[in-house]
């Protein structure tokens, strides 16, 4: 039987693309899940609002497919802004909870740098009152798992990096991750607040619509418009398939091991841009590749080393570039055609 059998967990900001996959997953090994989320950052009412405009439809129909699969597993939704201290604060004591997984937040580094004033209202903010909340709840709330990011550990100065390496960030997002991660820690020092955080890297999957550099490459060459890399297609990045992602997640919520740790949870290999490129061009042989200038503020990254999550929690991540990635084209491919018809 699952460490997770009737065991309840909460995911602030959970109706997004790690959310609601994650949410599906835990319902299925028999966990209690509830989901906060307002719809509005990179979700529903978002493209809503933009629904006039060339691209968004299918977009937002992805989205209506993930709110339809919290349907059909049950998966309650309560629509609620995580920057409402009152109104986040009635929910989680009136919900029960015993792992509070805080995925609130503006996950967008380029857009983290042109509007800093709207992602520390999302990302700080959102997480002030759900730490805060946590720790004074009259709920059973004894876990808290918070999402940072790869891009806290800046240019990798090596290949790869572990948990101790030391981290460098550039830019407001990165920067702003590091700075949250060392709030979850003190909320652990001065109140008790167990904790895990948790370093992804360059997610992609199904229903995304975060228009990560995977989700780019098969748009534009569904399109078939010519695809623009950034660099000289040597950058390296530790693309992670979402059901890899999700089972790393599974057994941190399940393993009490997993308390007051930082995790990387990738695949655990860097493959460069180029590379991926060339598995797009294996299912769309005339797509042009263009190469332009690097942001200044994107770092040289590398392997996030996951051996740590391999010893300590059972992880186990089974999606290659070469297999994940092209799993996500067909997926897409099949998307697209049911749209266009």
């Amino acid at each position: 039987m699952s460490n997770l059998n009737n065991k309840s967990v909460i995911l602030v900001g959970g109706a997004g693309f790690i959310g609601h996959n994650l949410a599906i997953q835990l319902k299925k090994l028999g966990a209690h899940v509830t989901i906060l989320d307002s719809l509005m950052i990179n979700n529903y009412y978002h493209y809503l609002k933009m629904k006039h405009e060339p691209g968004v439809d299918i977009y937002i129909k992805m989205i209506e497919q993930r709110l339809q699969l919290l349907k059909e597993y049950e998966i309650k939704l309560i629509e609620v802004d995580a920057r409402d201290y009152k109104f986040i604060s009635y929910l989680l004591n009136n919900i029960p909870c015993q792992t509070l997984v805080h995925l609130a937040a503006v996950a967008h580094a380029d857009k983290s740098n042109k509007n800093p004033f709207n992602t520390f209202d999302h990302s700080l903010r959102t997480l002030e009152n759900t730490l805060d909340t946590a720790r004074t709840t009259h709920n059973d709330i004894n876990h808290y798992v918070y999402f940072s990011s790869s891009m806290i550990y800046g240019n990798f100065t090596k290949g790869s990096v572990t948990e101790e390496t030391r981290c460098d960030p550039l830019g407001i997002y990165g920067n702003l991750k590091f700075c949250a991660e060392q709030i979850v820690k003190a909320y652990q020092q001065a109140f008790g607040l167990d904790y895990t955080i948790i370093r992804p890297s360059a997610l992609y999957g199904e229903r995304c619509v975060s228009r990560r550099v995977g989700q780019i490459f098969i748009e534009e060459a569904l399109k078939g418009n010519p695809i623009n890399i950034t660099g000289d297609g040597s950058s390296k990045l530790d693309f992670t398939y979402i059901d890899d992602f999700v089972s790393g997640m599974i057994n941190v919520i399940e393993n009490e091991e997993s308390r007051n740790q930082t995790f990387n949870l990738t695949y655990g290999e860097a493959r460069s841009i180029g590379q991926m490129a060339d598995i797009i061009k294996d299912y769309f042989p005339n797509v042009e590749i263009n190469y332009i200038p690097k942001d200044q503020l994107t770092p040289d990254r590398g392997t996030l080393d996951v051996t740590k999550a391999k010893n300590i929690l059972g992880y186990s991540p089974q999606y290659p570039l070469e297999k994940g990635y092209p799993k996500y084209i067909e997926w897409y491919k099949n998307e697209w055609a049911n749209f266009s018809s």
